[in-house]
């Protein structure tokens, strides 16, 4: 305290006393300065503003005059706590003005200490707040029905900033971001949308005019159907709040994404198109198999017609040139006959469609597979484990024949399984991105396998493991073969360590 009248004794030798009493005099905050019983002894004209009393009103009475019972009994015995202890104290009162109208005091209290450090007198400061609690608390209101409207929204909702960040969400995309594992929805949204629309994507995006309607599809581990969604995503700006920029306003890029779940919508569609692609298939494997009967029938005929012109030849060389021979007249006959036949069937075999190169969903391909082969899963009791990887990029191929190979792989799994002795059958399907540029697909059975000696084998033509009742006539891994080179991937046979078949597609994004 000593230290504080010795300050005041230097300012004075500088200021006049009287600058002293007239900063508090013509101070915007209403001031006040009572004996250590908090009885009024001064009161400022700001004072008389924010209460409506006059000094000769409110001079010799008690502070408490302004106090009002709304305020609670904790807050005063708080605050004189604090006094009592010779500490200030900062808070907010229920008052009372003159005429009154209650109204919010912001009010920071300090007690005044003589040299022997007791309390003499109290230095009070205080504002009104109400216009501003009022709209603080309009601020909160608003804020908290907007949270609600957001949370309660059926669709999901995600506010980024410029650099990608996570601002704001709502339950529909906390509950999502569970489903996906620890992935953020938003950033897997985004990937996707831009890797649907290209270049239009940053376009749309920088021009102002946003996305709207993007359909995109998740596929969650476990889950053989996807989850889809109707995205919108748009893009704004807004005054940037902080200091730096007071003077200079900037604005502040954000990204609102809206995605709206159509997972029942693309059900119902579809089932639609699961009916035409089963009837689509139906239609190629019938082509297939007529290709791959008259492919089997020329094979076998071209044998004995090799023997027969063999025949003739050596005939011919025998009769020095001598035409007559009966024998070589009927093996010549037999050999145009032959060839003719040859001709005949080359002529009547289907022709193969030519299917040009576009974008691929592998993920996209395998579920509808999965899904024509239901009927075979469940009338043999298959339990399958889809595993795909939620979001891959998608793959430049001819899509029918892509799906015409996973079918037959398919095919070939559950045909594996069909065995009576098998206890267990299980049929797992898993998609991967080992690299960059590669996607993987497993398709492993739990069936009998194929032994080692036959892992080459398996993929001549007309070699059949499944015997006389084959479907394919042994042309089914040729065919699948036969894709893979086209997409410039590989495929391996594989023997799991719990027995079975493994057979692993590593397929090139772009065709090399």
């Amino acid at each position: 305290m000593k230290g504080t009248m010795q300050q005041f004794d230097n300012w004075t030798d500088t200021l006049p006393a009287w600058l002293f009493f007239e900063v508090v005099q013509q101070s915007a905050i209403a001031i006040s300065i009572t004996d250590s019983k908090a009885n009024i002894l001064y009161t400022n004209p700001a004072f008389e503003s924010v209460t409506g009393y006059q000094p000769e009103d409110i001079i010799g009475k008690n502070e408490s005059i302004l106090s009002d019972n709304v305020t609670p009994p904790l807050v005063y015995e708080t605050m004189w706590g604090r006094l009592l202890q010779k500490e200030s104290w900062n808070g907010v009162l229920v008052n009372r003005r003159k005429d009154g109208q209650r109204y919010l005091a912001e009010l920071t209290i300090a007690p005044v200490l003589n040299a022997d450090g007791e309390t003499t007198h109290y230095l009070g400061m205080h504002r009104n707040v109400t216009e501003l609690h009022r709209l603080q608390q309009d601020l909160e209101n608003k804020k908290s029905l907007i949270e609600s409207v957001v949370d309660s929204a059926p669709v999901i909702i995600a506010l980024l900033d410029s650099s990608g960040k996570l601002i704001l969400d709502n339950l529909a995309y906390k509950a999502l971001a569970g489903d996906m594992r620890g992935k953020e929805p938003a950033a897997e949204c985004l990937r996707t949308i831009r890797e649907s629309m290209g270049e239009r994507f940053d376009a749309n995006l920088y021009s102002g005019k946003g996305i709207s309607g993007q359909e995109i599809s998740f596929h969650l581990p476990g889950k053989t159907e996807p989850r889809w969604f109707s995205c919108s995503v748009l893009p704004f700006k807004e005054k940037d709040s902080s200091a730096d920029n007071f003077f200079s306003p900037r604005k502040q890029e954000y990204l609102l994404l809206l995605a709206s779940e159509i997972t029942q919508i693309k059900r119902q569609q579809e089932e639609v198109r699961s009916n035409a692609m089963k009837a689509l298939m139906a239609e190629q494997e019938l082509v297939q198999s007529v290709r791959e009967t008259v492919a089997g029938a020329i094979f076998q005929l071209q044998g004995p017609l090799n023997l027969i012109g063999a025949a003739e030849g050596m005939l011919e060389r025998r009769s020095n040139g001598v035409d007559d021979d009966p024998l070589m007249h009927v093996l010549q006959q037999a050999l145009a006959s032959g060839q003719e036949a040859l001709d005949t069937l080359r002529a009547s075999m289907p022709e193969e469609p030519e299917e040009a190169m576009m974008p691929v969903d592998i993920n996209q391909i395998l579920r509808e597979v999965l899904s024509v082969s239901t009927d075979r899963l469940l009338a043999r009791g298959v339990v399958v484990d889809w595993q795909p990887t939620p979001v891959l990029p998608k793959l430049v191929g001819r899509e029918s024949q892509l799906r015409g190979m996973f079918k037959q792989l398919i095919d070939n799994a559950l045909d594996a399984m069909d065995e009576k002795s098998l206890i267990r059958r299980e049929l797992n399907v898993t998609t991967s991105q080992p690299a960059p540029d590669v996607l993987q697909i497993v398709i492993e059975d739990s069936g009998l396998g194929i032994p080692e000696e036959l892992k080459v084998k398996v993929f001549e033509p007309f070699y059949s493991t499944k015997g006389k009742g084959g479907k394919r006539a042994g042309m089914g891994l040729v065919m699948v073969q036969q894709i893979v080179n086209e997409h410039s991937g590989n495929i391996t046979i594989q023997t799991p360590e719990k027995g079975g078949c493994r057979i692993l597609l590593e397929l090139p994004l772009k065709i090399r």
